[in-house]
């Protein structure tokens, strides 16, 4: 039995994960961080049919106060990283699923697992059909050198690029960087039109209503071209199922791993 401490674990995509992991036979849903419902009961924020589930609202309290095996981290950046650090301090394994992490955090997250002989798996979207985004994009990496990437969500997502564009432009540039035709000084007007340089990779983001999440690598060769992408609807139960084989595969190894797809059978 893997017990699992949402920190998120009211929000849109976490509330869906927490219910999954209550229903699922080998995890215990033991607690949640939520700032908002702070000292209520989880069962009852969640409607589900159990004991109760305390939330708290930081970290070190919870630590305290909670025995767990998994902490999913569900917030925001910035306070993902604290939570993190916190928890392989104390010897917590570590799922990541909240986006805009740098790779400066990425660092000192991978330096904490060690240093604590515990683990994270850094997943910057579960859905299923994102790892296969992933892993058909690296594959189009090998073959075609000239690539960019665009992300679209809604319009009150605050941090730019998303998790999982970050997580695409670092797999992409461990394949080969792209090329570039028109350095930075060469270009003329506004040079932020080009969007931001991610090891070395030129990433844009959308953001305005009517999206939710989105993401695409496009592929150019001379008189070709190639558009890999994935979009998601309103419901987060998409990422549930990717959630809960991180919980599960996140005390497989030791150190940093990224990507769903590092525990898989690809």
């Amino acid at each position: 039995m893997i017990k699992v401490f949402i920190a998120g674990g009211t929000g849109w995509a976490g509330s869906a994960l927490s219910k999954g992991v209550f229903n699922n036979a080998n995890m215990q849903l033991v607690g949640a961080l939520s700032r908002r419902h702070k000292g209520e009961n989880l069962a009852e924020v969640l409607n589900i049919d159990s004991e109760a589930i305390p939330i708290y609202d930081n970290i070190e309290t919870a630590l305290k106060e909670t025995d767990f095996d998994v902490l999913v981290e569900y917030t925001k950046p910035d306070v993902a990283k604290k939570n993190i650090v916190s928890a392989l301090k104390h010897g917590k394994k570590v799922v990541i699923g909240t986006s805009g992490l740098t790779e400066a955090d990425y660092e000192t997250i991978a330096h904490e697992a060690s240093k604590n002989d515990t683990s994270v798996l850094a997943v910057g979207n579960f859905a299923i059909t994102v790892v296969l985004l992933q892993k058909f994009s690296e594959m189009a990496a090998k073959y075609i050198p000239n690539f960019e990437i665009i992300d679209y969500t809604h319009e009150d997502k605050i941090d730019a690029p998303s998790g999982t564009a970050r997580e695409l432009a670092y797999r992409l540039s461990k394949v080969q960087k792209p090329n570039k035709f028109v350095t930075e000084d060469e270009l003329i007007g506004e040079k932020s039109s080009r969007g931001a340089s991610l090891n070395e990779v030129q990433v844009h983001s959308v953001r305005l209503p009517g999206h939710v999440i989105s993401i695409e690598s496009i592929f150019g060769l001379k008189d070709e071209k190639l558009s890999v992408r994935h979009d998601s609807g309103a419901s987060a139960e998409p990422y549930v199922k990717g959630g809960l084989l991180a919980i599960e595969k996140v005390g497989t190894f030791k150190g940093l791993k990224r990507g769903l797809d590092s525990v898989m059978d690809l």
